[in-house]
């Protein structure tokens, strides 16, 4: 009888445990960069909003769960997540194996080639490295774009900056022959704001899984497992049911999935 009461006890304690974690993820905390529109960006009134905030919320409203959309400075995003300041990063992180070394990833959420951008006229098209020795290239630091930049453009200059409008401007002043970065991102650069107007974006996209990834995922801990099954599952939820496809639509007139 002793031994039976003991199996009931453990099998209530190991239901309480089952219960709590999944109290926990009824609050999930999820980190952004807010400065990299349109995946991510703060309006006028400081709130969050982009494409990775509002796959952040069908997300969460897929799984049920209540979600707080957290900024923080991109050089910072995962230290932060492993301090435990949020518990899922969603800002256009790309899938590499040097980040799986310190990060577990969902499935992808979008894909989208690297892409050079250049002034208008510049009358430059040869992008490979021979063809721009000597040229000053910029980049957002600490991202796929200038890993690839450093790894690969040996005669050139490059340049990093701390957010993605910095670089933007470096080249409108003319500081900077070219830009890599997201052919999405800098996209909505050149077709909807006035300082975009003086560029444009090259036709030769780079997807070198090697630098780039296997698209943009959602890291979290590792060890979180259930945290990031759910979320994957919640990926495959809103592609399926048309979520996906609504929130694409409202950004792009082309599917970044």
């Amino acid at each position: 009888m002793k031994i039976l009461k003991t199996l009931a006890a453990a099998a209530v304690a190991v239901a309480m445990l089952s219960g709590a974690a999944m109290a926990e993820m009824k609050k999930v905390r999820i980190g952004t960069e807010g400065a990299y529109p349109p995946f991510n960006f703060t309006d006028s009134d400081g709130k969050l909003k982009g494409f990775d905030v509002d796959i952040a919320m069908a997300l969460c409203e897929k799984m049920k769960a209540e979600c707080e959309i957290v900024a923080q400075d991109w050089d910072g995003i995962i230290p932060a997540l492993l301090a435990k300041k949020y518990d899922a990063i969603i800002a256009s992180m790309s899938i590499t194996e040097e980040r799986m070394k310190k990060v577990d990833f969902t499935d992808k959420y979008y894909q989208t080639p690297a892409k050079f951008v250049m002034k208008k006229g510049a009358g430059h098209s040869d992008t490979s490295p021979a063809g721009m020795k000597g040229k000053v290239i910029g980049a957002q630091s600490s991202t796929t774009h200038s890993s690839f930049l450093e790894d690969n453009y040996k005669d050139s200059e490059i340049k990093l900056y701390g957010t993605q409008d910095e670089a933007n401007a470096d080249l409108v002043a003319g500081r900077l022959d070219a830009i890599l970065a997201d052919s999405v991102v800098m996209w909505e650069w050149v077709t909807k704001t006035d300082d975009g107007k003086c560029c444009e974006q090259l036709e030769k996209g780079y997807i070198d899984e090697k630098w780039f990834g296997k698209g943009a995922g959602i890291a979290v801990r590792k060890g979180e497992e259930e945290l990031r099954d759910a979320l994957s599952k919640a990926i495959i939820d809103i592609v399926a049911d048309g979520t996906y496809k609504k929130i694409n639509d409202q950004y792009f007139p082309f599917s970044v999935y």
